[in-house]
C-alpha cells in the first residue's frame, strides 16, 4: 500500500491512525474478563503444539461455545440470558482480539442511540450508513498496516455485527410500518421478522455480543435471537409447550463432529495443495502464479487450482457448522412450531449446505447454499429493498468484505455467469431439461457451474489485482469469453414454445 499513496496520503492516513491509537490508553483497562493464566495456558499450549497463538484461540473460543451454550439452556429465560450472552460474548471477543473488542461496544453503542433518537424511517438508512463506514475504516486501516495479511482482527466479528444491525434497523422499520397499516411490498416479505419496538440495552447487547455468533455468524435476525431468550419460541403465554419439544443433542452433536471432519480436511487438504506461498503468503507469488506452476499445462493449473480452493473451502465448513452447533444447542437455531403443532426444523443458525453447494447445477443454487446467513441479509435488505439490482446487491457484497481489488473483480464478474443463467434457463433448459436431479442435462449443468466459479473465485482469494489478473491472463481469459460467446448464441437461438417445453 505505501508504495501506491502519494507522500501526501500516506501523511495524513499516519496521523489518523496515530490518533485513533492514541486512544488505547484508556481502553486498555477495559480488557478485563479474561485472567493472566488462561493467556498464559494458551501460549503454553502454541509453544507444545506448534500452532500460533491467534489461530489456537479462535479455536478455543468456538469449540468453547459448547459448555457456554449448556450453561445458556440452564439459565431461566428472560433478561439474565441476555445478559450472559452480552458477558460471554464479550470475554470471547476479548479472548480473541483483545482492546479490539472495544470496536463492537462502540459501533453497538452508537447505532442503539441512532434507534433512541431517531424515526425508524430515517434510522434504517442512516444506521447501515453508519456500520458500512465504520467496517470500511477497519478493512482499510487492515489493509494499510497489513496488506495481504490474514491475521485476526476486529473487522472479522465487525462484519457479522454490521448485518445484524443493518438487519435490526429494517425489522424496526418494517415494524412500524406494519404496526401503522403501511406495510410496503418488502415489510410484507419480512413481516415473520419485523421487530414492532425497540429492545432493551440488555437485550440488544445481548443479541449483538451473543456469544454463539460473534466470532463467525451466523448473522440472524434479532427475532430469532430474542424469542430463544424470552422463551417465546416453545412456549405460549401460559407457560404451555406450543408443541413436543424436540431434543437438540443430535441437531448440536451433528453439526459438531461435521465441522471437526472439516477442520481435519481443510489442514490435510490445504497443506497438499496449498494456494498461497506457505513460506511466505503476505509477501512471496501464490503457487497459482508461481513460475514453476505458469510453466505447467493450462488443464494441470487449473486442476490444482480446483482441488486448492476446495481444500479452502473447508475452513469456512468448519467455523459455519461449528457455530450452528452452538445455537442449537440452547434452541437459539429452531424453527419454532407450525399452526399444528409440528417442529418446523433447525435451519435458523445453519449457515451451509455442503453438499448442495459442491454439487449445484446453477449459481441461484450455490449462492443459496454458501454462507445463507449473508445471503438472506444481502436478500432480503439489499436486493429487494433496489428493486432486485443485481449490481448493487454484489457491490455490496464486495463493499462489505473489504477493499482488495480481489473482491471487486469478482462480484463484479458474477453477474456475466447470472446472465448466462438466465438466458440459458430460457432457451436451452426448456428443450433439454427432463426434471431428474442428476439426469445427463443436471450433471452437465452441475459441472459447467463447478468449472465457471471456480475459474471466477480465484482473485477472491488471491486479493492483490496484479495476481489476479496475472492469473486469468494465463487461463487468456478464457471463463469470460466463453460467458460472451454462450450469450451470444443463445441470445439468438429460437426461445422454445410452451408445448415444447
Amino acid at each position: 500500500m505505501e508504495r501506491i499513496l502519494p507522500e501526501a496520503a500516506r501523511a495524513g492516513i499516519e496521523k489518523m491512525i496515530e490518533f485513533a491509537y492514541s486512544f488505547e490508553p484508556y481502553f486498555a483497562p477495559t480488557v478485563v474478563l479474561v485472567p493472566g493464566f488462561v493467556k498464559e495456558a494458551v501460549g503454553s499450549l502454541s509453544q507444545t503444539t506448534g500452532q500460533d497463538v491467534e489461530t489456537l484461540e479462535y479455536l478455543l473460543g468456538m469449540l468453547i461455545c459448547y459448555p457456554l451454550g449448556m450453561i445458556m439452556l440452564s439459565l431461566p429465560h428472560g433478561k439474565v440470558k441476555h445478559l450472559f450472552s452480552f458477558l460471554l460474548g464479550a470475554f470471547l471477543l476479548q479472548f480473541t482480539i483483545g482492546i479490539q473488542w472495544i470496536h463492537q461496544l462502540i459501533s453497538s453503542l452508537v447505532v442503539y442511540a441512532m434507534f433512541l433518537v431517531l424515526p425508524a424511517k430515517t434510522a434504517k438508512t442512516l444506521v447501515p450508513i453508519f456500520m458500512m463506514v465504520y467496517i470500511s475504516a477497519g478493512h482499510l486501516h487492515r489493509q494499510y498496516i497489513n496488506y495481504l495479511g490474514w491475521d485476526m482482527d476486529f473487522t472479522g466479528p465487525q462484519m457479522v455485527l454490521t448485518m445484524k444491525l443493518y438487519s435490526l434497523a429494517y425489522n424496526l422499520y418494517d415494524g412500524e410500518l406494519i404496526k401503522n397499516g403501511k406495510e410496503d411490498r418488502a415489510a410484507k416479505k419480512c413481516a415473520s421478522v419485523a421487530v414492532h419496538s425497540l429492545p432493551g440495552i440488555i437485550e440488544y447487547l445481548g443479541y449483538t455480543f451473543c456469544f454463539a455468533t460473534v466470532l463467525a455468524g451466523p448473522a440472524y435476525e434479532y427475532k430469532f435471537y430474542a424469542d430463544a431468550c424470552d422463551g417465546s419460541l416453545l412456549y405460549d403465554k401460559s407457560g404451555k409447550p406450543k408443541g413436543k419439544i424436540p431434543s437438540q443433542v443430535w441437531p448440536t452433536v451433528r453439526p459438531l463432529l461435521g465441522s471437526l471432519l472439516c477442520l481435519g480436511i481443510f489442514v490435510v487438504g490445504n497443506g497438499m495443495y496449498p494456494l498461497l506461498d506457505p513460506s511466505d503468503p503476505q509477501n512471496a507469488d501464490p503457487v497459482l502464479v508461481s513460475e514453476e506452476m505458469l510453466a505447467k499445462p493450462m488443464y494441470a493449473r487449473f486442476a490444482y487450482s480446483w482441488l486448492a480452493l476446495f481444500f479452502i473451502r473447508f475452513k469456512y465448513y468448519f467455523a459455519w457448522m461449528n457455530a450452528e452447533g452452538a445455537n442449537n444447542i440452547w434452541y437459539a437455531g429452531f424453527e419454532g412450531f407450525d399452526a399444528k403443532g409440528e417442529p418446523k426444523g433447525w435451519e435458523v443458525s445453519n449457515n451451509i449446505d455442503v453438499i448442495q453447494f459442491e454439487t449445484a447445477p446453477n449459481l441461484k443454487t450455490l449462492s443459496a447454499a454458501w454462507n445463507k446467513k449473508t445471503a438472506n441479509w444481502l436478500a432480503k435488505y439489499v436486493y429487494i429493498r433496489t428493486g432486485g439490482s443485481l449490481f448493487a446487491t454484489y457491490g455490496m457484497s464486495a463493499f462489505w468484505h473489504g477493499f482488495y481489488p480481489g473482491y471487486y473483480i469478482f462480484f463484479m464478474s458474477v453477474p456475466l455467469i447470472a446472465f448466462c443463467e438466465r438466458i440459458g434457463r430460457k432457451k436451452i433448459s426448456a428443450r433439454f431439461d427432463d426434471g431428474k436431479k442428476w439426469g445427463p442435462y443436471a450433471m452437465l449443468c452441475r459441472v459447467t457451474t463447478s468449472l465457471i466459479v471456480q475459474y471466477m473465485i480465484q482473485p477472491f482469494q488471491l486479493l492483490a489485482f496484479d495476481w489476479a489478473i496475472v492469473n486469468w491472463k494465463n487461463y487468456y481469459f478464457s471463463g469470460h469469453i466463453a460467458c460472451v460467446v454462450f450469450y451470444l448464441v443463445v441470445s439468438n437461438m429460437p426461445t422454445p414454445k410452451k408445448k415444447e417445453a
